[in-house]
C-alpha cells in the first residue's frame, strides 16, 4: 500500500507550523483530499488567516490549537482534548521551527533553538507515539521537517544545523523502529532546499526570489516522493537541482572516511579540490 493512501477522505492530519509556509501547504494537500485538518501554531493570528483559507477552498473540517511545541503541557492538553473529542490521527506533520543566529557564547540562543526545533518534534512524537506504533489497518504516516543544513552542515549557524542533524538522527530511529515493530506507519523526513516561507524571508509584501520554490512545490514533492515509498525527501530548489545536492553530500560524508579537517568544503585549502572532485562525480 503506497504511503500516499494516508491521503484519504476522513482521515485527520495534525500539522504544527501549520498557519504558513510549508505547514500550510501541507495543509492544503491534506485538505484537497478531504482530510480532517488540525492546524498547530503559536501565531494566533496566522492561524485565524489559514483556518480562514482552507474552509473556503474545501469541505474538510478544520480546527485550530494555539500551542508551543516546547511546551509538555501543552502537548498533553491537546491529546486530551483530541481524546475528548474521539479524534485520532492518521498523518501527523512535525514541522514547527525557528531560525535565527548568534554567537558560541549565548547559551539562550542553543537552548531557544533546541527547545523549538529539536524538543518540539519530541515532544509529538513522544505524545501520539502508541497511535501511530499501533496502526494496523489502513495507513497511517509521520512526516518530520527537516533542513539541509542538518546534512552538510556549512558553517555559521550552529545551533540550527545541530538541532536539524539531530532531527534526522531522530527521524531515521523512528522509521526503523516503526517497520520493526509492524507498524502499518510510514516514516518520511522532508528537507525543504530554498524555499519562499516567513522563516526564510517570505512574507504577503514581498516577491518570490527566481531561485527559490514556493511552499506549495515543497508539498507536491513530498506527495510525489511518498509516492514512491521514499523516506529521504530532499527538495531541489530553482537554483541547486538533485544532482548537486547528492554531490555535496557525498563530498560531506567524505570528510569523514577520507580524514579530511571537518567542513572542508568550505576551507580555503580544499576548495580547488572540491570543485574538482564534485564536477567528475558520476551519480
Amino acid at each position: 500500500m503506497s504511503p500516499t493512501s494516508v491521503f484519504r477522505a476522513g482521515a485527520t492530519a495534525l500539522i504544527t507550523g501549520g498557519g504558513s509556509g510549508v505547514g500550510l501547504a501541507v495543509a492544503k494537500l491534506c485538505a484537497s483530499h478531504s482530510m480532517n485538518v488540525i492546524l498547530v501554531d503559536w501565531n494566533e493570528s496566522a492561524l485565524s488567516s489559514a483556518q480562514q483559507s482552507l474552509s473556503q477552498s474545501s469541505k474538510s473540517s478544520v480546527s485550530t490549537h494555539k500551542l508551543d511545541v516546547s511546551s509538555v503541557s501543552d502537548w498533553q492538553k491537546l491529546s486530551s482534548q483530541l481524546s475528548s473529542e474521539n479524534k485520532t490521527l492518521d498523518f501527523l506533520h512535525l514541522n514547527a521551527g525557528i531560525g535565527g543566529k548568534s554567537d558560541w557564547t549565548d547559551n539562550a540562543y542553543f537552548r531557544s533553538i533546541f527547545e523549538t526545533n529539536f524538543f518540539g518534534v519530541v515532544n509529538g512524537v513522544n505524545t501520539f507515539y502508541n497511535t501511530f506504533k499501533e496502526a494496523k489497518g489502513e495507513h497511517k504516516a509521520i512526516v518530520i521537517t527537516g533542513s539541509k543544513q542538518g546534512i552538510t552542515n556549512p558553517p555559521g549557524n550552529p545551533a540550527y544545523n545541530a538541532s536539524k542533524a539531530a532531527i534526522k538522527s531522530l527521524a531515521e530511529g523512528l522509521s526503523w523502529d516503526m517497520a520493526k515493530d509492524g507498524s502499518n506507519t510510514s516514516v518520511h523526513l522532508l528537507v525543504p532546499g530554498w524555499t519562499f516561507t516567513g522563516l526564510t524571508g517570505g512574507g504577503a509584501t514581498k516577491e518570490k526570489p527566481a531561485g527559490a520554490w514556493s511552499a506549495e512545490q515543497v508539498a507536491e514533492y513530498l506527495y510525489e516522493k511518498m509516492g514512491k515509498e521514499k523516506f529521504y525527501i530532499i527538495c531541489p530548489d530553482n537554483d541547486v537541482d538533485t544532482e548537486t545536492d547528492k554531490k555535496r553530500m557525498l563530498w560531506s560524508v567524505g570528510d569523514i572516511v577520507y580524514e579530511r579537517q571537518p567542513l572542508s568544503r568550505w576551507r580555503d585549502e580544499y576548495k580547488e579540490e572540491s570543485k574538482k572532485t564534485m564536477d567528475q562525480m558520476k551519480l
